[in-house]
């Protein structure tokens, strides 16, 4: 049988393999990774050797993850990615997001990418977050759609994730509006899910970016979604909640953002919809009021405030505000 080491020769592609092998979001990999690189974790994987800061018996189990893979099968899958136009970033990276830094040993062992990978070096301060209730409501909808535009209208970077209801408001707004956007997916960049989304996750990648942790082929579950929310969390300066329930995935997404150091808000709806139960939850334990995307500027100060309230007027009005002729200049 080939072993993985005979196979992988380099540090990027033995990120890319690990990523195949190992579930996302694994601190004992992550611990691993930044102690020992990829490509000496991979030998580690594959030898007897004592594991650094594990017992015997968790060396195993975490052996046991190595021991379904095949070598020659998982570099087919490298070259396939690559054939597919799948790009892979990893640390040191000029495009890396260096905010995912902040995730120490939870830190993606590599990011998966279709489209405008540039965006990602773009300063933390222009990534915002929108997320919330795929049961939406048309108030959500309309709020999430309106903050969307006007961030993207100020040049920042609408982040979401692809799914019904608000995120699929808040990237469609960001197109139409000439923005950009990118989606974090709990799958494989090769797959569309949902697949209602298809066609408008297909423009995300055309026209925006879409990056996962997952390799291609990858399908979504529930600790895939789980285990996102802490990129959708490092990647932006700030995460909003336009609409959840209590217990739902946007509300870990905000849970994480809490705990990274990054400003939470939440849109305030009718205390008798049960899709607003989650931001007032999130109000009540301090998160930001917002109540229009002004609210979420403060980092890049008033000349981002000036544009978003100029968007505003022109909405209004029915004429094209001084930040959107901007947009559509640089457009062309």
């Amino acid at each position: 049988m080939t072993n993985l080491s005979d196979v992988v020769q380099d540090e990027r592609t033995a990120r890319m393999v690990l990523s195949m092998i190992v579930e996302p979001d694994d601190a004992v990999t992550g611990r691993l990774l930044g102690e020992l690189g990829a490509l000496e974790l991979l030998r580690l994987a594959e030898r007897d050797d004592v594991v650094p800061g594990l017992s015997n018996v968790d060396a195993q189990v975490w052996r046991s993850q190595f021991e379904r893979s095949d070598a020659r099968t998982l570099e087919q899958n490298v070259v396939e990615a690559e054939r597919a136009g799948i790009g892979a970033l990893v640390p040191g990276d000029k495009e890396w997001p260096s905010a995912l830094d902040d995730l120490g040993d939870r830190r993606p062992y590599v990011l998966w990418a279709r489209g405008t990978t540039s965006f990602l070096a773009r300063p933390l301060s222009d990534f915002v977050t929108i997320t919330g209730a795929r049961a939406s409501t048309s108030y959500g909808d309309h709020v999430a759609g309106q903050l969307a535009s006007d961030l993207a209208n100020a040049e920042r970077l609408v982040v979401a994730g692809g799914a019904y209801g608000i995120e699929g408001a808040a990237h469609r707004a960001a197109l139409a509006s000439g923005g950009d956007t990118i989606a974090v997916m709990a799958n494989g960049a090769d797959r569309m899910y949902p697949m209602g989304h298809r066609e408008l996750l297909e423009r995300v990648a055309d026209l925006g970016l879409m990056v996962s942790e997952m390799p291609p082929g990858a399908v979504p579950t529930r600790h895939r979604f789980i285990a996102r929310a802490r990129l959708m969390a490092a990647l932006s300066t700030a995460t909003v909640v336009v609409e959840a329930g209590v217990r739902s995935g946007s509300m870990t997404v905000a849970r994480r953002a809490h705990e990274l150091g990054r400003t939470v808000g939440a849109v305030p709806g009718p205390v008798t919809s049960a899709a607003s139960a989650g931001p007032h939850q999130l109000l009540r334990d301090g998160a930001s009021l917002v109540t229009d995307a002004a609210d979420l500027l403060s980092p890049r100060g008033r000349d981002g405030a000036s544009a978003i309230r100029a968007s505003a007027a022109s909405r209004d009005s029915g004429r094209p505000s001084t930040a959107t002729k901007s947009m559509s200049t640089r457009a062309l």
